[in-house]
């Protein structure tokens, strides 16, 4: 249960973001989308005062690999958020953002995909004898009422139809009033995959089992106290690092791939991002596992590091769990999704198979191989006093042997406090 000022801190912040992403989407020409040429404001608002409305979930994945984030922003409208938003509009299944009653469980950042997010909306319905979370249109007439259908809209053909293929709605859920995919949400949980390469992944496994806990996170997330983000105190409930495939378990090979997952009741600002990056400089034995206790003391730490997390494109919000929903699956569609997701792993699949025997040829005449290189590509730590291992391919610095690199010895973000109290002092509980 939350405390009072807890949820006048999420709430307060909830209403300010929702005020600014309406002002985006109208300010983008989302939210005033025209969606069928020849209807009249005034036809429109007839249609939507006989229409239905229930409060559904809606399970959507998503590549974010070419949008710039998931939630709308000021200065692009190529973002999951606002496809979504036209989706809905030309769908009419909603009339506006703002009567839509929206709520999304996280938002992830540009180049991070998802398989399991999770929105709460109010759609238009077919179902005029109510039921969970409907809400009748007022002077219902009994001839409506009697010729009702049993089942509702077809959301997810209907969504998916009009959606970009790498934005696909898997499931959905009818909810009961007052139900929000934010703060109903019982936990979270991320995957981040990553290359063997010549990374101790053991030794990154034990090191990931000392995020768990609740603890005070400021030094492994992005401080957003200007958007009202007072408290950094967040619980995981596990954190590990594994091969994808069991057999690569007794395997050294180093282009096995691992997974770094976590799950948790919520995450900061680029809180999985920075945690990765702290692993794989573990992984490389540039820092020693006691950096976590160290990050996590903030008594003994109170000023961040100034490092760099780690890159986007391998994260993805793989599951929103949530108690009370029971999802229904539109068996069509599924087999669409799959079909799609099919095609999209064959292309890449073959691609990475190419390089990986162009990479074969060159060993067997051979080249030195830097095993480091593959995950050199993953994070780059701010401040490292050297430069980086060249490959072929690109160059990175976490390949830096460990006395020509110190945790410490990067610049030291300014100390929070002074930040909380500014902001505290705007806010007050009652």
């Amino acid at each position: 249960m939350r405390s009072n000022a807890a949820k006048y801190e999420s709430t307060s912040v909830s209403l300010k973001a929702g005020s600014k992403e309406i002002h985006l989407l109208m300010s983008n020409g989302i939210a005033d989308m025209e969606v069928e040429p020849g209807v009249t404001e005034a036809e429109g608002a007839r249609v939507w005062a006989s229409s239905s409305r229930a409060v559904t979930a809606l399970k959507l994945a998503y590549l974010g690999w070419a949008y710039q984030g998931f939630a709308v922003q000021d200065n692009t409208d190529n973002t999951v958020e606002a496809r979504l938003f036209e989706a809905l509009l030309k769908t009419r299944l909603i009339q506006d953002r703002q009567s839509s009653n929206y709520h999304r469980c996280g938002r992830t950042d540009k180049g991070v995909s998802a398989f399991s997010q999770v929105i709460t909306i109010d759609l238009r319905s077919s179902q005029f004898c109510g039921g969970l979370g409907v809400t009748l249109p007022e002077n219902l007439d009994l001839g409506t009422k009697s010729k009702a259908s049993t089942s509702e809209l077809p959301y997810v053909k209907m969504l998916n139809r009009v959606l970009p293929q790498d934005i696909r709605i898997l499931d959905w859920a009818a909810a009961e009033q007052g139900f929000s995919a934010r703060f109903d949400c019982q936990s979270r949980t991320y995957r981040y995959y990553f290359p063997r390469g010549s990374l101790d992944v053991e030794l990154m496994g034990n090191a990931a089992k000392r995020y768990e806990g609740t603890h005070d996170f400021r030094n492994l997330c992005k401080m957003d106290v200007g958007n009202g983000v007072l408290q950094f105190e967040r619980t995981i409930l596990s954190a590990s690092v594994r091969p994808l495939q069991p057999q690569q378990v007794s395997s050294t090979e180093q282009y096995d791939l691992f997974v770094f997952e976590i799950k948790g009741l919520a995450f900061l600002y680029h809180q999985v991002r920075c945690m990765m990056a702290v692993l794989l400089l573990i992984g490389q034995k540039l820092e020693a596992l006691e950096i976590i206790n160290q990050l996590l003391d903030v008594e003994k730490t109170p000023r961040k590091p100034q490092y760099s997390m780690a890159v986007d494109y391998p994260l993805v919000l793989y599951d929103c769990h949530f108690d009370g929903l029971t999802w229904q699956q539109e068996a069509e569609e599924v087999s669409h999704v799959l079909s799609s997701l099919q095609r999209h792993w064959t292309q890449s699949a073959v691609k990475a198979q190419v390089l990986l025997g162009m990479i074969r040829g060159l060993e067997e005449r051979g080249e030195e191989f830097c095993g480091l290189c593959l995950s050199a590509g993953l994070g780059t730590p701010r401040g490292s006093p050297g430069r980086a291992r060249r490959s072929g391919w690109g160059e990175g610095s976490l390949g830096l042997p460990s006395e020509a690199y110190n945790f410490f010895r990067t610049p030291l973000s300014p100390r929070l406090e002074p930040a909380l109290a500014c902001r505290s002092g705007l806010v007050h509980f009652g």
